[in-house]
Formats: structure tokens, C-alpha cells, sequence
């Protein structure tokens, strides 16, 4: 296989990981430096405030250490990657003002067409910039606000900088520093009390340039008593060499609201995929990370919900799928502060092919977090003789009156199973595929229709001529 052979085959990979020349606006020249970030903020016009926090978190970034744990990101040279890249004077409210380039590329996709459907808001990233956003007339009637994280910072400064950075700040990890030095583009929500959304948020994050990167920069905002679905899509071009993907997600869920934050994450083999995503969560209030990892050279990805208040409760329903020169490290973490709070974590992998895919949950309950309850499941599948999987759990009960429950297990498909299903006519394969969506039906059952089916047929040929050895 030629490096730059696509990792799926068939139409149906083709579609995503199809490759557009598209001319940039403006772009800053490769490596990361002060220069680097300076230009960046120039080209936002942002306040002075917004540079003085990039310049401190790109201080931040040089003392940091890569993370201890997970494969080793050694090998990654900051300085070959362009930071910053904009492909569009602006952000269209209608599709017919995207640029014509631009909108073939997620015409492809189909990004229009699902908007139609059944979304309530969508926002499209380019590279490192939103180039389109728009918002049904009688959600933005009752006070929601989605924007583009830029565009955020402009038209609501009060209320961004209230909740930007505080439950991610730079110093938080390596990863979550060089975001804060370099961000753009991302989602800024804000659902007001009492609102209810009946209709999910879609945003979809595409990379298109090698040897690039794209950081953007998500705040979403759940008040009291309000719901918000939002649903985040992202794909990018097959190359010979990788781009650097590093976002970060602060959620901040009110009394008794529910945010559910979906993520299919289909990037081609070429990117790595380095992302901190948190939730924190008051009294009775519900956060839910739905996560799929498809794609990716290299995933090290952990959806947390820190639970604040009192019977607050998080999930976290993730797959992975990890092929031939993939690593997946993904996982979930729980952080147990109020009493009676509750949280469940399900984990599906599958490797093959010789990929790797490693779970890596953290559960901590509190002194404080009486009565409060936790499970944990994750279950992989090996498919062959050559392929890996750990499961690494770093579980604490600080007090005498919680529970917490953790299961775990690695296997192969049983050839019972496949000669019954072969005995009723199926192929091999075919059998073998039935079994894997069986295996992954907790998380497909949590998508929107439209996502399952799509998820399934990702998969259907991501395992084509699979076999067990």
C-alpha cells in the first residue's frame, strides 16, 4: 500500500476523504512563534485582551511536558505546521454567498441537504475559519445564539469572557495551551432558561491542507431548566503527511438542563486527533457525550463531566474503531462533587488490521459526594492475531457511603455465532459484520436516525474483507 492509498475503500470513503483545490484568503507561514500568534490575533482584530491571553498560553505551551501517558507524541515538530489558514472574507448567512470552491466541498458532503432535514442551526468550518452559519427564524426568536466562536468574542464579549477559559484554562495540558495560543473558529452557544430545543445544532469541521492545523474553539451554554442536542461532524483528505488536529470543548450545563454533544469523528489516517473536552454540570442537571472515533492516525481523546451539583448526573456513550495504523486512546472521565450525583460510562472498541484501540477512564468521587453512584463498561473486540487493546481505568471512592462498579472485557468473535449466521446463508463476512453492529448497538441506538444509518455504512466498509486469523 502507497502511503497515500485511502484507508477505506469504495465510494463511500471516497466521499469523505476527497481532496478540493481551494486558494486561501490569507495564511500564516509555518511554525509556531509569537509572530505566529500576533498575526493570528491581527487578522481577527481582536482586543488586546484576546492577544495578552494567546501570547501567555503560548508561554504556557513551551513549559508544558507532552502527556505521561497514552503513545508517545514525541515525534510531533510544532514547527512544520501552517496555524492558521482562512479561506473566506467572512461568514455567510446564505449558502449562495459561501464561495463557490468552498460550497462544491460541502455540497459533497451533503451539509445543505441535512440542514433541510431536521436541523434547527448549522455552522461550517473551513480550515481554520467558519465560512457559513444560520439558524432557523423561530429558534434565534426565542433568545439562542449560535455563532462561530470568533464571532462570539465580537458580538457577545460580556458573556464569552464570563465562562471562556475557566473550566479549560492553558494550563491545563500541553494540548489545551497551544489551542489557546492559536483558536479559531468553533461553536459559541447560549441557550436561555427555560428553553427547549425540539431540534439538534450541527457543526462540521473540515481540514482540506496537509502539514496544517485546525483549533477551534467551542463554548456552549446550557441555563437553567433549558436542553440543547448538538450534533459535530469532521472528515479531511487522505495524505502522506499527517495534520494536526487540537480542539477544545467547555460546556457549562445549569440547573436542571440537559445537553446531549454528539461527535462522529471520521478524520482520514493522516490526522492527529489531540482534543480535551469538559462538561461541568449543576444540581440535577444531565450532560451526555455521545463520541465516535472512526478516523484518525493518532485519537487521544476523554470527554469529561465534572459533577458539580447535587444529583447532577453524566454519560458518556463512545466507539472506536481503530484499522490498520490507527491509534485510538479514548475513554471518559467522571469527577464526582455533589451528592447523589450519578454517572455511567459504555465503551466499544474494535481493532483490526493491526490498529490499536485503548480505553482510558478516570472516575474520582469526592470526600464531599455522598450517596453518589458510578458504572463503568468497556468491551473491545480483537478481530485478528496482530492488533492491541488495553484497558487502563484509574478509578477513587473518597467516601464511605458510594458505590462504584466497573467492568471490563477483550475478546474475539465467537465462531459459534458466525457458524449459526453462516448456517442461515450469510458469508463469512457478511456474518462477521452483523456481529459487529450488534456489538456497537449502544451507541448507534443514541444517534439521530440520519447518523445511524451513515455510521453503519462508515463501518461496513471500514471492514470490508476483515477476517479473523
Amino acid at each position: 500500500m502507497t502511503e497515500d492509498k485511502q484507508i477505506f475503500d469504495g465510494d463511500e470513503r471516497a466521499k469523505y476523504e476527497f481532496r478540493d483545490d481551494i486558494n486561501a484568503v490569507y495564511e500564516t507561514d509555518r511554525g509556531l512563534n509569537e509572530d505566529a500568534v500576533r498575526k493570528i490575533s491581527a487578522a481577527k482584530h481582536e482586543p488586546q485582551f484576546m492577544l495578552d491571553f494567546r501570547l501567555e498560553s503560548l508561554r504556557e505551551f513551551f513549559r508544558h511536558k507532552q502527556p505521561s501517558f497514552g503513545p508517545s507524541l514525541d515525534f510531533i515538530d510544532f514547527q512544520d505546521y501552517t496555524y492558521f489558514t482562512r479561506v473566506s472574507d467572512g461568514v455567510a448567512e446564505r449558502w449562495e454567498d459561501v464561495p463557490d470552491d468552498v460550497k462544491r466541498t460541502f455540497d459533497k458532503l451533503g451539509i445543505p441537504e441535512a440542514e433541510k432535514k431536521f436541523l434547527a442551526g448549522v455552522t461550517a468550518h473551513y480550515e481554520s475559519e467558519a465560512v457559513y452559519s444560520n439558524m432557523l427564524s423561530e429558534v434565534e426568536k426565542k433568545g439562542v445564539i449560535f455563532l462561530d466562536t470568533d464571532t462570539g468574542l465580537r458580538e457577545h464579549p460580556d458573556l464569552f469572557m464570563k465562562y471562556f477559559g475557566k473550566l479549560v484554562p492553558p494550563t491545563d495540558n500541553k494540548y489545551a495551551a497551544l489551542n489557546s495560543a492559536v483558536w479559531s473558529g468553533g461553536s459559541f452557544i447560549y441557550v436561555p432558561k427555560g428553553c427547549k430545543l425540539d431540534m439538534p445544532l450541527q457543526s462540521y469541521f473540515r481540514i482540506n491542507n496537509k502539514r496544517s492545523g485546525q483549533f477551534e474553539r467551542s463554548l456552549i451554554i446550557v441555563d437553567d431548566d433549558a436542553e440543547l442536542n448538538y450534533v459535530e461532524g469532521c472528515t479531511a483528505p487522505m495524505y502522506s503527511q499527517e495534520s494536526l488536529h487540537s480542539g477544545v470543548i467547555e460546556i457549562f450545563v445549569g440547573k436542571r438542563a440537559k445537553m446531549r454533544y454528539t461527535t462522529i469523528q471520521n478524520w482520514s489516517n493522516s490526522i492527529l486527533n489531540l482534543v480535551t473536552q469538559r462538561a461541568i454540570v449543576d444540581e440535577d442537571g444531565l450532560m451526555e457525550w455521545v463520541d465516535g472515533n472512526i478516523g484518525s492516525k493518532l485519537c487521544m481523546k476523554y470527554p469529561c463531566c465534572v459533577l458539580k451539583g447535587d444529583r447532577s448526573h453524566g454519560s458518556t456513550t463512545s466507539i472506536a474503531v481503530a484499522g490498520p495504523g490507527q491509534f485510538q486512546d479514548t475513554g471518559a472521565k467522571m469527577i464526582h462533587i455533589g451528592k447523589g450525583s450519578t454517572s455511567n460510562i459504555i465503551s466499544k472498541s474494535i481493532a483490526r488490521g493491526g490498529g490499536t484501540a485503548n480505553f482510558r477512564g478516570e472516575i474520582t468521587i469526592g470526600p464531599k459526594a455522598e450517596g453518589s453512584r458510578a458504572k463503568e463498561c468497556c468491551d473491545t473486540l480483537i478481530l485478528d492475531g496482530h492488533s492491541y487493546s488495553d484497558t487502563v481505568p484509574h478509578n477513587r471512592v473518597r467516601n464511605s457511603t458510594s458505590y462504584l462498579e466497573h467492568e471490563a472485557s477483550v475478546s474475539k468473535i465467537s465462531e459459534g455465532q458466525l457458524y449459526y449466521l453462516m448456517s442461515r446463508g450469510l458469508s463469512r463476512e457478511e456474518a462477521t459484520q452483523m456481529i459487529l453492529m450488534g456489538f456497537l448497538e449502544p451507541f448507534s441506538k443514541e444517534l439521530p436516525m440520519e447518523y445511524a444509518v451513515e455510521l453503519n455504512r462508515l463501518i461496513r466498509f471500514d471492514m470490508d474483507g476483515s477476517q479473523q486469523d
